[in-house]
């Protein structure tokens, strides 16, 4: 899944440096020291030069896209959230931008030792829900969208299976996990024999079975 998520971003992310770079023309020394940090793999030298180049380039929504890339892989998803925000704003269609933004609301509604309520954590997991499956609506042939959802999913069955009082809703995680097996299905269609997601199917099944323990 980390081989084909990265060359895919990889392949996106040349489109975008290419676009920024004949939009700007290079004239912005920033977003031009900026995309090299990126190609480079230097995501936080990155962040200070495009983060220097906003004011100028805030509505360059290849601009954008490559700071919030570079949020993402810095660790800062907060940001990235709300950079990858500013770029569907500008381009609805942005699949990229959409998959990222799922991809960070996720981490944080998972992170351990997160000072998150678990209302907060849920409201972040329906969001990166929401955003794979804005993202399979613009590109319903990339299975790599229908993984993803399905993590999401599973995440959030496995956060409403929690025995918080007023918050558990054993339903919902059903509902959650049978739609992460449903995507996971969809994957595993299109590409028979991946054990990474049979082997998920069954974490799932399991996930499922333990909310009537």
């Amino acid at each position: 899944m980390k081989l084909i998520a990265s060359v895919f971003s990889f392949v996106f992310l040349l489109g975008s440096v290419a676009s920024a770079q004949q939009s700007q023309e290079i004239k912005n020394n920033n977003v031009k020291q900026g995309q090299k940090a990126l190609m480079d793999g230097d995501f936080k030298q990155a962040v200070v030069h495009l983060e220097k180049a906003i004011p100028a380039e805030g509505s360059n929504p290849d601009v954008l896209y490559m700071l919030g890339y570079s949020y993402y892989h810095s660790g800062n998803y907060s940001k990235a959230i709300s950079t990858f925000g500013q770029v569907v704003g500008l381009k609805p269609n942005n699949v990229s931008a959409y998959y990222y933004r799922g991809k960070a609301r996720n981490v944080l509604g998972t992170q351990m030792n997160s000072t998150l309520s678990a209302t907060e954590k849920e409201k972040l997991l329906l969001a990166s829900i929401r955003d794979y499956s804005k993202a399979i609506e613009l590109n319903a042939e990339d299975q790599k969208l229908y993984q993803n959802r399905a993590i999401a999913y599973r995440d959030y069955g496995i956060l409403k299976g929690q025995k918080i009082p007023k918050f558990y809703d054993k339903a919902a995680a059903s509902n959650s996990f049978k739609s992460c097996i449903g995507d996971l299905q969809k994957v595993l269609d299109a590409n028979p024999g991946r054990k990474d997601i049979t082997d998920e199917m069954k974490k799932a099944k399991v996930y499922m079975a333990n909310l009537d323990r």
